[in-house]
């Protein structure tokens, strides 16, 4: 290990040999290699990688090209010792205990430090490389739970189903939010009309939900279907992806629901024409906004030879017509941080240990400079864990909606008055209206942090630096003042809790002062939650 302030910034470049001890280096094309000093750890990259951070406790390898991990990642390392390593294109990243090696391709990587801890450096990188806007998503998606219709409908997505959904939240109790109707409520992929024998009044249903004071997003992804007017008519224009230069093939992505054509975003046309449709969608039905899934550049988007077609930039293509709607969604990023866009976890099967991953994920989405972020659908976003109700486990629901009830935002999909006893049922809804009543100021942190840049979720570390709190991922701050720890092992009912410096009022009433360590009784009714006082 180097323990010198001098070697804390030397870089090696394998490429040339030449050592370079600047504040910020940019090398374009080459290999860096970057010895890390004692005690330094590292986060960044992928959304996925937050559960896996800090980074160097065990050998990491990443080449970013075509690959966000199914979620959302960003060219932007940092470290708790003020580093930071960012490229405008995609990375390729191997970290020991001991050293980074890392190279971009076809652009510059800028390394450097700034100030001496993980918050001084995000900050930096966020002025520097992704400025926040000063927007934010629309308020209704913080102040209020969001309901989406996938679990309870999946590839059934119909008239009647949808409204008895939306009556029975009221029905229940549950505060009215956002409703996201899900995929297969259109004839076909690119045909962005309602399925007219599952819809026989589409307008008059949305109408209806808005009624009951709802606000309306409809699922919608980039692909074509190959047997549609809308492929020929795309594929004459030269609006698709082609498998070959010349342009006369448009190539064949396989993804999870087939074989489709592929808009090309990268064509000012290709990107007018998708917007055309969804403002189309918003005159003719009154919908209020999309959640734009499967725009990721991995797995289907690397199913053939893609020439100078660039998976990465496509993503980011894809997230960018979100900006056009405060009320967006987006489950896969390239870059965009900053940026007004609603990024949600991936979708995670029904089990604890998916329950688990929930807040380093959510801590590793901030740390790479999506503020506005979303955990999975309550209980689980993978529909086959949901295909034999009889064996869902109704504590993981129970416990699944306490880590996303403080949260910036919090889904539902599977309903819990149909799965859940009627004792869990009012824990579910007791938690779903405790987001609502702490709604206003959630949606004031979102307000501050589309101006600060910084995250809404975030690390004990990112706070109290240096306090020996970089490996707790069980429990999180919002914002600065509000910790959140809630239990995510079954049977459980008492967990430990780590209180930084200052005085902490509990939801039970209780003031601890910190720094300490306690031992706290979590019935399956609680979630632990204090408040910085002091």
């Amino acid at each position: 290990m180097k323990n010198t302030l001098f070697t804390l910034l030397m870089i090696t470049i394998i490429s040339s040999g030449m050592i370079q001890s600047c504040k910020q280096n940019r090398v374009d094309s080459t290999k860096l290699e970057i010895d890390i000093t004692e005690d330094e750890k590292w986060w960044g990259g992928a959304v996925l990688d937050g559960r896996n951070s800090p980074l160097n406790d065990q050998p990491f390898a990443y080449d970013q090209f075509g690959n966000c991990k199914a979620n959302q990642a960003a060219p932007l390392f940092i470290s708790d010792k003020g580093r930071y390593i960012w490229s405008e294109n995609p990375l390729n990243i191997e970290i020991t205990n001991e050293r980074i090696i890392v190279g971009a391709r076809g652009a510059e990587v800028t390394t450097g430090k700034n100030g001496e801890t993980l918050k001084e450096a995000f900050l930096h990188a966020s002025r520097e490389f992704f400025p926040p806007s000063g927007k934010t998503p629309d308020p209704l998606l913080f102040t209020s739970p969001q309901y989406n219709t996938w679990i309870e409908l999946q590839y059934d997505q119909n008239e009647n189903d949808i409204l008895k959904y939306a009556e029975d939240i009221i029905k229940n109790r549950f505060p009215v939010g956002v409703i996201m109707i899900d995929d297969n409520w259109q004839d076909r992929y690119g045909t962005w009309k309602f399925d007219c024998e599952k819809f026989s009044d589409p307008k008059g249903m949305i109408r209806k939900l808005k009624a009951m004071g709802f606000k309306v997003m409809l699922w919608v992804v980039p692909f074509i279907s190959s047997d549609s007017p809308v492929y020929r008519e795309l594929a004459e224009k030269r609006l698709l992806v082609f498998a070959d230069k010349e342009k006369t093939r448009p190539a064949s992505i396989t993804w999870w629901n087939g074989v489709s054509a592929l808009v090309d975003l990268s064509n000012p046309e290709g990107e007018k024409w998708f917007k055309d449709q969804m403002n189309s969608l918003v005159r003719e039905y009154g919908v209020d906004g999309f959640k734009l899934d499967a725009g990721d550049p991995e797995g289907y988007l690397n199913t053939f030879s893609f020439g100078d077609f660039d998976p990465n930039q496509h993503c980011e293509s894809y997230a960018k017509l979100g900006l056009d709607f405060p009320l967006n969604e987006l489950r896969a990023c390239w870059k965009m941080a900053g940026q007004p866009l609603v990024q949600r976890l991936r979708d995670k099967s029904h089990t604890w240990s998916d329950v688990q991953v929930l807040i380093p994920d959510m801590i590793g989405l901030g740390l790479i400079g999506h503020q506005f972020g979303c955990p999975d659908m309550i209980g689980g976003g993978e529909w086959t864990s949901f295909q034999d109700t009889s064996v869902l486990d109704e504590e993981l629901i129970v416990r699944s909606a306490q880590v996303s009830a403080l949260m910036p935002m919090m889904q539902f999909s599977v309903a819990p008055w149909r799965v859940l006893s009627k004792e869990n049922l009012s824990i579910c809804k007791d938690m779903a209206n405790l987001h609502f009543r702490m709604g206003n100021e959630i949606m004031e942190m979102a307000r501050e942090s589309a101006i600060s840049g910084e995250p809404m979720v975030r690390n004990l570390e990112y706070e109290y630096p240096g306090k020996g709190y970089h490996g707790i991922k069980d429990q999180f701050l919002l914002g600065s003042k509000i910790m959140v720890a809630p239990l995510a092992e079954k049977g459980k009912r008492s967990r430990q809790v780590v209180f930084p410096e200052g005085k902490w009022m509990g939801d039970d009433g209780v003031i601890v002062d910190g720094p300490v360590s306690l031992t706290i009784d979590v019935p399956l009714e609680r979630l632990p939650w204090y408040r910085k006082v002091n």
